[in-house]
């Protein structure tokens, strides 16, 4: 195995978490990230930001036991409190991608995230 490959089967849960792809540095575009490995261009991570948002909903349904739009109140706020804390919200459009996921309206989760934020 070359350290390329080892490289980027470090990252691979990595990229599952992101919703993200590894591609070859001869297939990079600009929007991609390109990261070394001892000191020579290895890999280009290419990102889908509403996959990433997706990916964080699907890793939150996982771990709370149930579809956003099952939860209880309670629970949708839970899930609220785990994606601000893990940057979610710092994505365009994840307030309406995550309204979606759990059937509320923007309105709501801005209400959730309001109250999660003046409670810390």
């Amino acid at each position: 195995m070359t350290q390329r490959s080892d490289f980027g089967a470090a990252l691979e849960p990595l990229l599952l978490v992101l919703g993200a792809e590894a591609v070859d540095v001869a297939e990079a575009t600009d929007s991609d990230v390109v990261l070394s490995w001892d000191g020579s261009p290895t890999i280009a991570i290419r990102l889908d930001f509403s996959e990433t948002t997706a990916a964080q909903v699907r890793s939150v349904e996982s771990e709370l036991g149930g579809k956003l739009s099952d939860l209880s109140r309670e629970q949708k706020q839970a899930a609220i409190r785990i994606l601000d804390d893990r940057g979610a919200f710092a994505l365009r459009k994840a307030i309406e991608d995550v309204a979606d996921a759990m059937s509320v309206s923007r309105i709501t989760i801005y209400n959730y995230l309001n109250a999660i934020r003046d409670s810390r």
